[in-house]
Formats: structure tokens, C-alpha cells, sequence
């Protein structure tokens, strides 16, 4: 986005999974919420069911987010239909928003929701890994949204703007035979043996394991950024903080900063203060006032 150079700027915000602090993360309700709260851009996380359509779901498992349980690549996307995506959040969902049993959402209707915000609008989809269909997964989002008018040179379909992002490399090198460097994002973070036992729910043998392979692709992720194969990079916050070396260093090499997910006052001037251009946040609109809605965004 071109902008007056002596205009004061900020970083684009991204509702993460939809505006989630207010309704369940990737709902219909968190979506339109986004859109109202005037986030320049949303993120989803994307899974494969068992009849192979694109469902928006951050877990592999059901059992956090629903009422189901279980693979949700063991389900069709009818039976994912009857599951209850929402009530779990305890926040009354507007009625213009639909009602209990409408929330859950394919790529192709998050994309309807999103040509409907009658602007400009982001789109950034995150390829959950490990994947029962492996690259299938890439193989197949970007099959949707060629059938839904994506061009790839461009990355845009409608008034959309795509973006891809991984943790995996594999995934990563995948995409990057169909999809512009500049429209993908490496995302990176810390590993740390702890915290990936405990998300897992894995043993002390079988989460060293584990954490081993993701610190392998994290180490192969650090490099793909190294060498600039893509121009956007996605650390966390706190890997912000930690590696400010390796910030600067990607920063200088022109790499396009995308951080998650930043929801504190402290965490937002701090990605304003070293220079990050995309901003992902459960708060859009808590985050956009913190900023100034008047201001222009970072080009």
C-alpha cells in the first residue's frame, strides 16, 4: 500500500482466527465481528475433512473447540455441520451473525463473508502441519481458490488479498512452486519441550520426540528466512523480543513482518517501536484504537 512518506504510519492489524476474543475463533460471528471492528485482514487456520473440503479449525482434534471429538479429518463435512463450534466461548452471538449450528466455516464461505465487507480486505491462511494428507493440504486450498477466481500472480481474488503461511518448510517449499515469494510467510518461534508436551497432551519420551522434529523445521524455517526465499516472515512476540539480532538482520534483507499474536498495549508499541508492518491480534479493534485509526498504514 503506497502511502505519503511523511504521513504518520502503522502496522496493518489482522484478526486472528476472526475478532476471537469477543465470539469462538473461526466462526462466522468472529469473522463479521473482524470486519466490523475494521481490520485491514484476517487469519484462519485450514484442515482437510475426510470428503477433502477446506475447514477453517486452528486443532487437528475437535475436542477443544467443539462438542465432538476426535480427528477432524475423520469427519465429513456434513457431520462437522452438526457440531456446536461456538458455545464453548459463552459469548451470546448476535442474531445478524446466525445462530448456533451456521458458525463453522469453509474457505469458500470465509471468502463470501469477506467480498461482502465492500473494501479492500486481507486474507492470511495458515497450513496446519502434520497433516494426515501431507501436501495434499497446500494441493488442495489452492485448488478452492482457483475455482473461486484466484490469480495467483497477483494473489488476489476480488477485493481479497491472499497470503499463505506455514511453520513447515516442507509445506513452505511446496507452495512456492505456484505461489509468489512475496504472498508467503515462514512463521517461526521458540520450541520449548514444555509447552509442546502440555498442547499435545504427550509424554515426557514421546514430546522430546516431537518437539525434536519441530525444532529441526524451525531451524530450516530460520534459514528459508536467512536466504530470503520469501519476503514475509511470521515470528511470535516473544521470538521478537528474544532475537532482536535476527529480526534486524531479516528486516535489513527486506523481509515483510507479520507478528502474533499481539494483543497488550506493551506488546503493540513494542511492534511499533521496532518497525513491524502486520500486526496479528484476538483484538482488532482494541488494537486499531491503540494505534490511531487515523493513521496510515506501514507500505
Amino acid at each position: 500500500m503506497t502511502t505519503d512518506e511523511s504521513a504518520p504510519t502503522r502496522p496493518l492489524v489482522y484478526a486472528h482466527r476472526g475478532s476471537s476474543a469477543a465470539f469462538a475463533e473461526h466462526t462466522r460471528a468472529a469473522y463479521l465481528q473482524a470486519i466490523a471492528d475494521g481490520a485491514d485482514g484476517v487469519e484462519c487456520d485450514v484442515h482437510l475433512s475426510r470428503d477433502q473440503h477446506v475447514v477453517l479449525l486452528h486443532d487437528a482434534n475437535l475436542d477443544r473447540t467443539s462438542d465432538g471429538t476426535g480427528p477432524v479429518a475423520d469427519r465429513t463435512l456434513d457431520e462437522l455441520r452438526l457440531l456446536d463450534f461456538s458455545s464453548w466461548k459463552g459469548a451470546r452471538i448476535p442474531l445478524e451473525y446466525g445462530g448456533k449450528f451456521d458458525q463453522l466455516l469453509t474457505l469458500p464461505e470465509l471468502l463470501d463473508i469477506l467480498r461482502a465487507a465492500g473494501r479492500d480486505i486481507g486474507l492470511a491462511i495458515e497450513l496446519k502441519h502434520p497433516s494426515p494428507y501431507l501436501l495434499a493440504l497446500e494441493d488442495r486450498v489452492l485448488e478452492v481458490l482457483e475455482s473461486e477466481g484466484w490469480d495467483p500472480r497477483t494473489s488476489r481474488v476480488d477485493n481479497i488479498s491472499v497470503s499463505f503461511m506455514s511453520f513447515s518448510p516442507d509445506a513452505i517449499k511446496h507452495l512456492l512452486k505456484t505461489v509468489p515469494a512475496e504472498f508467503i510467510c515462514q512463521l517461526v518461534d521458540d520450541i520449548k519441550v514444555e509447552e509442546v508436551r502440555e498442547e499435545l497432551g504427550l509424554g515426557v519420551i514421546t514430546g522430546g520426540a516431537v518437539a525434536n522434529v519441530m525444532r529441526a523445521a524451525q531451524v530450516e524455517g530460520e534459514r528459508i528466512l536467512n536466504d530470503c526465499e520469501v519476503r514475509l516472515a511470521g515470528p511470535g512476540i516473544d521470538y521478537v523480543r528474544q532475537h532482536a539480532r535476527a529480526v534486524k538482520r531479516w528486516m535489513d534483507s527486506g523481509r515483510r513482518f507479520r507478528v502474533w499474536t499481539v494483543d497488550s498495549e506493551e506488546d503493540v508499541a513494542l511492534c511499533r517501536d521496532v518497525g513491524i508492518h502486520e500486526i496479528t491480534t484476538n483484538r482488532p479493534a482494541e488494537v486499531l484504537a491503540r494505534l490511531g485509526e487515523s493513521s496510515h498504514s506501514v507500505s
